[in-house]
Formats: C-alpha cells, sequence, structure tokens
C-alpha cells in the first residue's frame, strides 16, 4: 500500500506517524497525482495543531500532511478534459501531500512547464501564489516601499521578488543570519524586535507604502505603526492582530490562473523559488521540524523518487 506521513489526532509532533494508506481515487474533477515532491509550509504544522484555515474542513483522521505537490498524473476522474494520464503538474492537493499519491481538483492544478523541475513547482501553489495575490492586493506603483515582515520564509521570498519585478522597493524583517539571504531578494534587510520600527524608518525615511506581514502578533504589533494607511496592511499570517490594527488578509484567488502566472514568472527567471533543503519522503519529520522551528530560509521540500 502507498505511504504517507500523517497526523492521527490534534497535537504535537507526538501524533505524527508514517502510515499504509488506500491509493486514492479520483472523482470527478480530480485527478490522482503520483507525487514526486511536496512544499513544506507553516500550515502543515499549525492543521496538526488543529488550526483551520477559514472554510477548511476538520482533518479526517489520519490527516495527510501537505498541501502542495507536483508530481504525474496517473488516473483521471469523470469529466476531466483538461489533463490526461502522464501529464507533468502541480497543484493544491485534496487528500494531503507528504504521500505517494494525491488528489488534485483540476481548477487548482496547473501543467507543469517543462523548464521546471518538480522541486521547484511543488514551492508554487501555496508559496508563491500567495505572494503573487497579496502583491497584487496592494497593487502599488513602481517606486512605492513595501515593508515585508518576515520576508526570509517561502511566501516572503516569493514575495519579496514579484514585488522587486514590479518596480517596487522592498524592506523586509528577518533575523541577522538571514541578513545576506535577504540582501540577496534585492530587499533592505531589517532586524525584527525592539526598535524595529525605529530601524525601518531609517531605512526607508520617506516613508512605507504598505505592510505585507507573514508573521503576525507582537512583530506586526512592533511595526504597524510606521505605516499610516492601513488599507495597505495586509496580513497571512494572523487575522486578529491585523483586523485589531485596521488591515486585512490576504485575499486569494485559489485557481489555475495564478498557478500559471507564477509558473511563467519561475520559467523567466524572475521568481526563484529558493529551495534551500530537500528531504526523502521517510525524513518528513525533520522536514516540518525545520519549518516549525522558524528558522528556515526559503522553502523546504520532500522529493519521492520516480
Amino acid at each position: 500500500m502507498p505511504k504517507a506521513y500523517v497526523f492521527t489526532q490534534y497535537g504535537g509532533p507526538e501524533v505524527e506517524a508514517f502510515a499504509e494508506v488506500e491509493r486514492p481515487v479520483p472523482g470527478a474533477g480530480q485527478v490522482l497525482v503520483s507525487v514526486r515532491a511536496a512544499g513544506v509550509n507553516p500550515v502543515d504544522w499549525k492543521r496538526r495543531t488543529g488550526y483551520r484555515p477559514p472554510g477548511a474542513p476538520a482533518a479526517d483522521f489520519p490527516a495527510v500532511f501537505g498541501g502542495e505537490v507536483s508530481g504525474v498524473v496517473e488516473q483521471v476522474g469523470d469529466g476531466v478534459e483538461e489533463f490526461a494520464v502522464g501529464d507533468a503538474v502541480f497543484g493544491n492537493p485534496v487528500s494531503g501531500g507528504y504521500a505517494e499519491y494525491a488528489l488534485l481538483p483540476v481548477g487548482l492544478t496547473a501543467r507543469k512547464p517543462d523548464g521546471l523541475s518538480f522541486a521547484d513547482a511543488a514551492t508554487l501553489p501555496i508559496a508563491a501564489a500567495t505572494a503573487y495575490d497579496g502583491v497584487h492586493q496592494l497593487a502599488l506603483p513602481p517606486g512605492a516601499t513595501l515593508l515585508i515582515i518576515g520576508v526570509g520564509g517561502g511566501v516572503g521570498v516569493a514575495a519579496a521578488q514579484i514585488a522587486r519585478h514590479t518596480g517596487v522597493r522592498v524592506i523586509g524583517t528577518a533575523s541577522a543570519g538571514k541578513k545576506d539571504f535577504v540582501e540577496a531578494l534585492g530587499a533592505v534587510h531589517v532586524e525584527p524586535g525592539p526598535g524595529a520600527a525605529d530601524r525601518i524608518r531609517d531605512a526607508a525615511p520617506e516613508g512605507v507604502d504598505a505592510i505585507y506581514d507573514l508573521v503576525g502578533g507582537s512583530a506586526l504589533e512592533e511595526v504597524a505603526g510606521v505605516l499610516a494607511d492601513r488599507s495597505k496592511l495586509i496580513t497571512a499570517a494572523d487575522r486578529e492582530t491585523v483586523a485589531r490594527l485596521g488591515g486585512s488578509p490576504v485575499q486569494r484567488v485559489r485557481d489555475r490562473t495564478v498557478l500559471d502566472a507564477v509558473a511563467n514568472l519561475a520559467v523567466e527567471g524572475v521568481l526563484r523559488p529558493f529551495v534551500t533543503l530537500t528531504f526523502p519522503l521517510a525524513q518528513a519529520p525533520q522536514a516540518l521540524r525545520t519549518v516549525e522551528g522558524g528558522h528556515a530560509r526559503g522553502k523546504i521540500v520532500i522529493e519521492l523518487g520516480a
């Protein structure tokens, strides 16, 4: 039976386990994919603790980790005309992604361009797509200044590159150890923590035009005061805090057009996924701990053999 990495109830790492699961069968409007790579994201471990994104159903245990994959179509469900067996694709699975097989809805599945590796493609459906949606929601003109809180993670890395491509100046908060990494993105690095607001003002004496938050909590509260127009404050991390501060969550588009757009940016070299570590499925716990620790640079990916 196919293998998967799951959580058996809500809790900490102790509820995680490897499991043999039934090979999924695609329903109408779905494709079954033989997974080649799965992106690892903070939302993965947050789901294990009981967190549910707005509109998401409760977990059906054992629940397979992972919300973004790339792979090859093995079977198509009724009514599927967009894809055929053998197509290389990437997208958001309905059945989890840390597994040998995953089900994907056709509306959240796109063809993988030939010039894009499976590992890089697996970073796009959550991190890059969230970054793309947020940057376009802010709709800043060339020359504007964007502050990204938590620029060193997967979404921040993608958001910095997409914003820079549109002519926007980027300032990003990240730990001191990520300074060179942040600057390699073309962003101005600022250390978070006490005094961060003053450091941001020093880096942007002309002011900050928008904030894209990827951390929430005290990190967001510490620096929100540098932004006068709170309609330009968005978050992908903390809806409660951003609402109290007068901002709003990132409005996700969630369709194939965004997946195609970020894939094209990646192929063109505008968007580098920055996959900094890869793990085999057998080391899924280590991959998840790397992200859960909050110190990962760029994207972490689980790779499965062809």
